[in-house]
C-alpha cells in the first residue's frame, strides 16, 4: 500500500496587518494623538422618490470637537450621519476626514467607530468577544503566521487584550465581562456597544441617536457618562439626536437641521439666547419660546408692538405716554413699548413700520413680580391674562395663559417666589423682562430681527420721531 507523506510549506516572508511593537499603537492611557477633522463641502443626498434628504450640507467639525445634530424627524441628520460614515452614497459634494476624501471610499477604510440607536451587539458572544472582536478581526495574525512568528501572535492578543480590558475599566463594565448581550440592561448595552467603538482608537465617532431607547433616569447618568468620556478622551465626535436637552448638554456645537439643511450651528447657549430664525428659536428649549403674531407701529413716539387682532388707542401712562416699562392688555390684544435700549433698534425698523412681524418671548422670560436690573430699576412690564391650567413642577411651575389673541401661552415662573400660586381661571398679571423679547419676520423659519447690527447712530426715540 502506497503510503502519502503531507507537506506544509510555510513561504519566508508573511505579511500581515499587526502592530509594530517597537512602537506599539497608543492605548487609552496615552495623550490622546490628533484626531481627524471631518468636512462636508456642499452634500447632496436624493432619493428616488425625489426627495432630498440632505440639501447642500456644508460642515466642518474640528479636532477634538463634539457636534450634536438635532432636529425633528426626517430632518435629514441620520442621513448625514450616514454618509460621513458610508453607509449612504452622496449625490453630490465632497466628504473629508482629515486629509483625505473619503467620498467614495468603503466604511470599513474610514477609520471611524459607529454606536447605532439599537447597539448593533452579537448576541452570541460574550461582552468581551463583542469588545474585542474588531480588534481581533483587523489585528490577528492568520494561522501561518502564528506557526512561523508564536511571539509575536501572543504580543497581539496581549494588546488586544490590554485594550479591552482599560475600556471596561473606563466604562466600569469589567464584571460583566462574561456575560452575553440578553443578559445586560439597556444601559449596559449601551456602554458595551460604546466601549467596542472605544478599543478601536478611531479618528472620529459618530453617534445615531444612542440613548433614545433608554428610560428618562437612564438617559440622564448615560448622558453625563459620554459627556466625561468626551472630555478623557478628546475624540472627534458627531452625535445625532432629536431631543434638544440632549443636544444642548452634550455639544460643544449645536447644529439644528430642517428639511435636509442646516439652520444654525452655533455653541449652545449662543444657539438658545441668539436664534437665526423662528425655527431654531421654536425648537430649542422647553417649554418652547412663545410667539405673538402682531405688527410693528409707532405710538406717542415709541416703536409698539400690538398684537393682531388689537385695536384702539394705547393705553397711557400717568405722564400721557406708553413707556417701555409698561405692556398692556386691551379687550382684542396686547401692546408693548420696545425698549430705547435695544441695540437692534435701528435704522432698518423704519421699512418694517405698518408690517407684520412675530414678537417672541421664552416662558421663562415670565415672572409674577416686576423684574429688576442689578441697578435696581425696573426693566419688565405688565401684562394681564387669563390663567388656564398649571403643571407644578417643584420648584418652579408652568403657567398656561391666554391673550386675547393667543390660548397657548406658557410662563416658567418660580413657584416659591410668591408663596401662593393663582388659581386656575382668575385673571393674572404676569411680567415680561423686555430685554429678552425677540422679534422675528412672519412665517415659520422668520429670521430674527433682534439680531440685524445696528447702522444707524440715531437713537429709538429719533427714529421713532423720524418715522411718525
Amino acid at each position: 500500500m502506497t503510503s502519502v507523506r503531507w507537506w506544509v510549506v510555510i513561504p519566508k516572508r508573511q505579511h500581515f496587518n499587526a502592530p509594530s511593537f517597537d512602537n506599539p499603537p497608543s492605548t487609552l492611557d496615552n495623550p490622546p494623538r490628533p484626531m481627524a477633522s471631518v468636512h462636508l463641502d456642499n452634500v447632496t443626498k436624493i432619493y428616488p422618490n425625489g426627495v432630498a434628504a440632505v440639501d447642500g450640507v456644508s460642515l466642518t467639525v474640528a479636532d477634538h470637537e463634539f457636534v450634536a445634530l438635532v432636529g425633528p424627524s426626517g430632518c435629514g441628520k441620520s442621513t448625514t450621519l450616514r454618509l460621513i460614515a458610508g453607509l449612504e452614497a452622496p449625490d453630490g459634494g465632497t466628504i473629508r476626514i482629515g486629509d483625505r476624501d473619503v467620498t467614495d471610499v468603503p466604511p470599513k477604510d474610514r477609520d471611524i467607530a459607529m454606536v447605532f440607536q439599537n447597539y448593533a451587539l452579537y448576541p452570541h458572544m460574550t461582552v468581551r468577544g463583542n469588545l474585542s472582536f474588531a480588534l481581533r478581526l483587523r489585528r490577528m495574525p492568520g494561522l501561518l503566521t502564528r506557526l512561523r512568528h508564536p511571539g509575536r501572535a501572543r504580543a497581539v492578543r496581549r494588546e488586544i487584550d490590554d485594550r479591552v480590558n482599560r475600556a471596561a475599566d473606563l466604562l466600569d463594565i469589567g464584571t460583566l465581562m462574561d456575560r452575553k448581550p440578553r443578559d445586560l440592561s439597556g444601559g449596559q448595552r449601551q456602554r458595551v456597544a460604546v466601549g467596542r467603538a472605544i478599543v478601536r482608537d478611531p479618528a472620529a465617532f459618530l453617534f445615531d441617536e444612542p440613548l433614545s431607547n433608554l428610560d428618562a433616569r437612564l438617559r440622564l447618568t448615560t448622558r453625563a457618562e459620554l459627556k466625561r468620556l468626551h472630555q478623557r478622551l478628546r475624540t472627534t465626535t458627531v452625535y445625532v439626536t432629536h431631543d434638544q436637552e440632549e443636544a444642548m448638554t452634550l455639544g460643544d456645537r449645536i447644529v439644528v437641521m430642517r428639511d435636509g439643511r442646516i439652520q444654525q450651528a452655533d455653541p449652545p447657549l449662543q444657539t438658545y439666547h441668539s436664534p437665526l430664525n423662528r425655527f431654531v428659536a421654536g425648537f430649542i428649549g422647553m417649554p418652547p419660546m412663545n410667539f405673538f403674531d402682531g405688527t410693528l407701529a409707532v405710538l406717542d413716539n415709541r416703536l409698539t408692538f400690538v398684537e393682531e387682532g388689537g385695536s384702539g388707542p394705547p393705553a397711557a401712562s400717568k405722564t400721557g405716554a406708553l413707556t417701555s416699562s409698561e405692556l398692556t392688555l386691551h379687550e382684542k390684544g396686547f401692546r408693548v413699548a420696545l425698549p430705547s435700549v435695544a441695540p437692534w433698534i435701528d435704522g432698518r425698523m423704519v421699512g418694517r413700520v405698518g408690517g407684520r412681524v412675530v414678537l417672541g418671548i421664552r416662558p421663562e422670560h415670565f415672572s409674577l413680580s416686576p423684574i429688576r436690573s442689578e441697578a435696581g430699576l425696573v426693566v419688565s412690564a405688565p401684562l394681564d391674562v387669563r390663567l388656564t391650567m398649571i403643571e407644578p413642577l417643584g420648584g418652579n411651575a408652568d403657567l398656561y395663559l391666554r391673550t386675547a389673541g393667543h390660548d397657548a401661552v406658557v410662563a416658567r415662573v418660580d413657584a416659591m417666589a410668591s408663596g401662593r400660586l393663582p388659581e386656575v381661571g382668575s385673571s393674572v398679571r404676569v411680567h415680561v423682562d423686555l430685554r429678552r423679547v425677540q422679534l422675528f419676520e412672519p412665517g415659520e423659519a422668520g429670521m430674527n430681527l433682534s439680531l440685524e447690527p445696528q447702522s444707524s447712530g440715531r437713537s429709538a426715540t429719533e427714529l421713532a420721531h423720524a418715522m411718525a
